[in-house]
């Protein structure tokens, strides 16, 4: 069962050690994850994502990859931010600062991402159809096209918060 975000509420989303994606929902069963025939599988794909973000076709829509290291992930729809934090965040509260950071952090470029809806937060190794079956957050976007944009702040020595911001664009 999906479990929904609200703004009290906060659920972490973790991977086995890779990426994180995010699929609209209506492409969910052609995201084959770590399973496949050919050479590189929908996992294989998620992993050559290069830098903290990225997009990858599924069906004919496209998913958002969020990169580099393998975070525990939270959704804020207060910010329209998901928010990352290292290793074992299940449970913890949310960074605090997350408003803050918003304004200060420098930012890595910026994609547009057009979903039709809402879409699923999981574990990319895992396929689509399964996604029900482990961690995962189901996330209600308004259709239509987002800036995307990434960065990775270090409130304290040794920490670090990873920030992916969706900005609606329109239809």
């Amino acid at each position: 069962m999906a479990r929904y975000t609200r703004p009290r509420s906060t659920e972490w989303v973790e991977s086995g050690g890779g990426p994180l994606i995010a699929i609209p929902d209506v492409v969910l069963p052609f995201w084959s994850g770590a399973r496949g025939d050919e050479l590189a599988c929908d996992h294989d794909r998620a992993f050559e994502v290069d830098g903290l973000i990225g997009l990858l076709p599924v069906g004919n829509l496209t998913a958002l990859v969020l990169g580099d290291d393998p975070a525990a992930t939270t959704y804020l729809p207060e910010h329209g931010t998901f928010v990352r934090s290292p290793s074992g965040a299940s449970g913890r509260a949310v960074p605090a600062g997350v408003a803050v950071a918003l304004t200060t952090a420098v930012w890595a470029r910026e994609l547009e991402w057009r979903v039709p809806g809402p879409v699923v937060l999981f574990d990319a190794a895992w396929p689509g159809d399964q996604s029900a079956k482990t961690g995962h957050l189901r996330i209600d976007l308004r259709p239509g096209r987002y800036a995307v944009r990434a960065a990775r702040t270090e409130p304290g020595p040794g920490a670090w918060t990873g920030l992916v911001q969706l900005r609606h664009l329109g239809p």
